[in-house]
């Protein structure tokens, strides 16, 4: 059957569409677009083609969340491969790459091939592999990349872990260029951050906490930087939370050094004071940091320092998470509340709505070289649906992750997806029935 989405706000920066018009879906790609699609159809046609009313909603290409921890295999009681796809579809997100620290960790061919399998046979969004750049994400080793990516990874990260020995970084960006592999870099000095739970600061002081300063995640985005620069390779700064690295990215841009950075809606839109309550779903890592941070991350996005958000959805089970603050494990899920936090960014004027589905689509594509993110004729129909007006209440308890650790449970949201379709077929929808 066809599907004639109507009277949407298409939106495509890949394009630089931004237009109210008609989609037509035939055989999982995207075969007209344009206004009063329905007019040019037969009347067999019509009686063939599913058509939805998108009057007042955006249709943009399909979210891609570059940054997911799936949890399987080994941790399917915090998140199953089927439960963060259900999750992540209901978010409007239509692929995700899911990290490497699962148990056994992805630093071989046969748990790429199993999170695959798996993702095929839930059948719901795409679900590309990232293999670890370490073997057992240990840091002393490289994993085994030609053989991963045969398996089919799309990236390379210890993500959870940093990679502390710079020689091995090194050869790792050197044998991941080799093979068209980007590398994801989780930026931290486990020397300086230590038994840190939060962000240093007066707040850590004033909560009695242990704190993590901003110099520990900066003087390892400093150091991949120097490697990427020296090697001439690329690499990928995940999850960025500091002033002073947005500044070292942007200045590494500038020389011309090939770095991309991504950061997670909670980074711009919550600081370290938020922490008063001792709620263990903000304990993050890296932490939430100062005001200060925040507005500088804002910047960054605004500027094009940084390319990308991503949700960095990390689900935990309630036994880790209700716990005294400093035995808490660090995370918190994201998929089914990235696309309303970052909507924010567009009320609040920092970006524009192109440029927050560039952020949220065509850069992650483009940074992990997936042939997504466009609703150019021919491609493949990955098409997410959202009502950037439409207000709800956050309630963890609907969500479909299996995980709860939310720090935005109760909050008033604006914004949410509407209809998610990979390869033109319906995987979540909240619109009415078709006509």
């Amino acid at each position: 059957m066809k599907i004639l989405l109507e009277n949407g706000r298409l939106t495509d920066p890949s394009q630089t569409m931004d237009e109210t018009g008609d989609i037509l879906i035939e055989n999982g790609q995207i075969s007209r677009i344009g206004p009063r699609l329905r007019a040019a159809l037969s009347a067999s046609e019509i009686q063939d083609t599913a058509v939805f009313d998108l009057t007042g909603m955006v249709a943009a290409p399909g979210l891609i969340d570059m940054h997911t921890h799936l949890r399987e295999p080994g941790f399917e009681y915090k998140e199953t491969i089927a439960s963060g796809s259900a999750a992540a579809a209901a978010g409007g997100f239509t692929s995700i790459a899911c990290m490497a620290n699962t148990d056994p960790c992805n630093d071989n061919r046969s748990v790429t091939e199993y999170i695959i399998k798996q993702a095929r046979q839930c059948g719901l969004v795409r679900v590309y592999p990232v293999g670890a750049i370490s073997s057992g994400l240990k840091g002393t080793a490289l994993a085994e990349y030609g053989d991963m990516k045969e398996g089919g990874i799309v990236a390379l990260s210890d993500d959870g872990k940093p990679v502390m020995n710079s020689h091995l970084m090194k050869a790792a960006l050197e044998y991941a260029a080799s093979l068209k592999l980007p590398v994801i870099a989780h930026c931290e000095d486990i020397n300086l951050s230590g038994s840190g739970v939060m962000n240093e600061s007066f707040f850590s002081t004033e909560l009695g906490l242990p704190g993590i300063p901003s110099i520990a995640e900066e003087s390892m985005i400093a150091r991949d930087i120097l490697l990427a620069g020296y090697t001439r390779t690329a690499v990928h700064i995940a999850h960025v939370s500091t002033k002073g690295g947005a500044e070292l990215i942007r200045t590494a841009k500038k020389k011309g050094i090939h770095v991309t950075a991504e950061t997670a809606p909670h980074y711009f839109t919550l600081c370290d004071e938020s922490l008063r309550t001792f709620d263990t779903c903000l304990k993050v890592n890296p932490p939430l940091r100062s005001r200060e941070d925040v507005e500088a991350i804002k910047d960054a996005l605004k500027d094009g320092t940084i390319d990308a958000i991503a949700s960095d959805h990390a689900p935990h089970a309630i036994t880790e998470k209700d716990v005294e603050f400093e035995y808490a494990l660090s995370g918190m899920i994201g998929l089914e509340t990235s696309l309303a936090l970052s909507l924010r960014l567009v009320a609040e004027k920092v970006l524009t709505l192109p440029q927050l589905i560039e952020k949220m689509s065509v850069n992650p594509a483009r940074i992990l070289r997936l042939p997504l993110g466009s609703l150019a004729l021919g491609a493949p129909a990955d098409i997410t649906v959202f009502d950037a007006n439409h207000s709800w209440t956050v309630d963890r308890e609907q969500f479909f992750s299996k995980s709860k650790n939310t720090p935005c449970n109760g909050w008033q949201m604006t914004g949410k997806a509407m209809m998610t379709l990979v390869d033109g077929e319906v995987k979540y929808n909240a619109l009415p029935d078709a006509k």
